[in-house]
C-alpha cells in the first residue's frame, strides 16, 4: 500500500486528520469501495469511517456512486466512495499532468495519429486480457455484452449491462461504466474514448454506439450494444504465429439488420 496522502498537514496534526488521510488513501487505493470495506482494511469502526467519509464528502475530495446489484439488479443500489476530480488535485498526484504533457509532445511530433496510435495500444491490453472471457459466453450478443461488463466490474470499472426492449427488432443492451480511471486525461484526449468503443465492438462483435463518457461531463460512460437482429460471425481458428482472434471480428465483418 502507498504511504498515506498528507495534503499538506503539519507534523503536529491532529490524529483524526492523520486517519482522514488513511481514509483518503484507501478510497483512492481501493476505490469504488464501501464504507464497511474501508472499515475492514483500516481496522477501523462504521461509526468512525463514516464520520472521515462524511467529512471528506462535504470537503468534496471524495464522492459517492450509486452501484446496482450487478448479478440480480434487485434491491436499492449501494454507496460506493471515488476520489473526486477536486480530490485528485489535492491529494497532489501529478501523473495525469506527465501523461497529458506526454501526449501533447506526441501530438507534435506525430500528429493526432500519434496520439490515436498511443490510445489503441493501450486498450490492445484490455482487448487481450477480456477476449477470452468475452468469448467463453458464446455466441449470442447480449450474453458477450454482460460478460463484457462482468470483466471490466472485476477490474473495478462498476459495470452494468442491461437489457432494453427484450423480444423486438429494437433491442439492446446498455453498457455502462461508473468509473473511469483516466477521466481527467480523456477530456482532453478523447481518441482515449474512441479507442476503448472501438475494443468494445470488436470484442462483442457487433457495431456499438457510444452514447455518454465522463469525460464529456457523463454521469456514466454508456454504450448502446444492438442485440434485436445482431449476430456474430463465429469466429475462425486461427494458426498459431498468425493474427489473433480478436482481429477476426469487426464492424466490416458482422452481420447487420
Amino acid at each position: 500500500m502507498n504511504q498515506p496522502v498528507t495534503r499538506g498537514l503539519a507534523p503536529g496534526a491532529e490524529p483524526d486528520e492523520r486517519t482522514r488521510d488513511r481514509v483518503m488513501t484507501a478510497v483512492l487505493e481501493q476505490g469504488p469501495v464501501s464504507a464497511a470495506q474501508l472499515g475492514a482494511v483500516l481496522g477501523l469502526t462504521p461509526a468512525a469511517v463514516r464520520r472521515h467519509l462524511d467529512t471528506l464528502t462535504r470537503e468534496g475530495l471524495i464522492e459517492v456512486k450509486l452501484v446496482s446489484n450487478a448479478k440480480s439488479g434487485a434491491g436499492r443500489p449501494a454507496r460506493r466512495y471515488v476520489v473526486s476530480r477536486r480530490g485528485q488535485t489535492e491529494i497532489g498526484e501529478d501523473y495525469l499532468q506527465i501523461a497529458a504533457q506526454a501526449l501533447n509532445e506526441i501530438s507534435e511530433l506525430r500528429g493526432e495519429a500519434g496520439v490515436v496510435d498511443f490510445a489503441q495500444r493501450r486498450f490492445a491490453r484490455m482487448e487481450a486480457k477480456y477476449q477470452p472471457l468475452v468469448d467463453a459466453a458464446g455466441m449470442d450478443v447480449a450474453a458477450r455484452s454482460k460478460a463484457l461488463a462482468a470483466a471490466l466490474n472485476a477490474d473495478r470499472f462498476v459495470a452494468t449491462s442491461n437489457s432494453l426492449n427484450s423480444g423486438s427488432a429494437m433491442a439492446a443492451e446498455q453498457l455502462c461504466q461508473g468509473h473511469c480511471p483516466i477521466q481527467e486525461l480523456a477530456s482532453s484526449f478523447p481518441q482515449f474514448c474512441d479507442a476503448e468503443t472501438e475494443v468494445f465492438s470488436r470484442l462483442i462483435g457487433v457495431d456499438v454506439r457510444r452514447l455518454s463518457t465522463m469525460a464529456s461531463g457523463g454521469h456514466v460512460c454508456t454504450t448502446h450494444v444492438p442485440t434485436g437482429r445482431a449476430v456474430v460471425r463465429k469466429l475462425a481458428v486461427i494458426p498459431a504465429g498468425m493474427k489473433s482472434p480478436v482481429d477476426s471480428i469487426s464492424k466490416h465483418q458482422q452481420e447487420r439488420p
